[in-house]
């Protein structure tokens, strides 16, 4: 099954795609920021370099990345945290990246990544992300990434 395209209004790229797992095994891996290298299909996520010990609303953080071969550090604020459904986290620009999960069956779920760059503060935020290719970059990032996670999930299945 490829990857959907999901409508989430202006400034938001949205893509879903169906893997065969149950959501909190997929859950546990994307809510855990020391697991995101497992799953980013963008290339630019290292390693951690500050976890808290509980995930939840307010928690923070620090992640190496690489982006154009500029190595570079952020810190992340959890807004929205719900055990097996919802991950969401803030950018220090202010933009957000959200995960779904929708449980199908015990074994089967909908997976939803989103970009969402509505409420970033930066002035004429559209012109800023269309024009240095951030639109375009993460919704590659966003596909890559969900299109290796079900990849990963039926092959595995698939060899039992």
């Amino acid at each position: 099954m490829a990857v959907l395209v999901v409508d989430g209004g202006p400034f938001q790229v949205s893509r879903a795609v169906e893997v065969g797992a149950p959501a909190g095994e997929l859950f546990a891996m994307v809510g855990d920021p020391r697991r995101h290298h497992e799953v980013d299909g963008s290339g630019t996520v290292r390693e951690n370099i500050r976890v808290p010990e509980r995930m939840g609303v307010g928690a923070r953080f620090s992640t190496k990345m690489r982006m154009y071969g500029v190595p570079y550090r952020m810190t992340c604020v959890v807004t929205a945290y719900t055990p097996d459904e919802v991950v969401e986290w803030r950018h220090p620009f202010g933009h957000l990246w959200r995960w779904e999960f929708r449980a199908l069956s015990p074994t089967r779920t909908l997976v939803t990544e989103t970009f969402d760059y509505r409420g970033t503060p930066i002035k004429n935020r559209v012109k800023y992300y269309e024009a240095t290719g951030f639109v375009r970059g993460n919704t590659a990032g966003i596909e890559a990434t969900l299109q290796g996670l079900q990849d990963r999930y039926e092959s595995s299945s698939s060899d039992m």
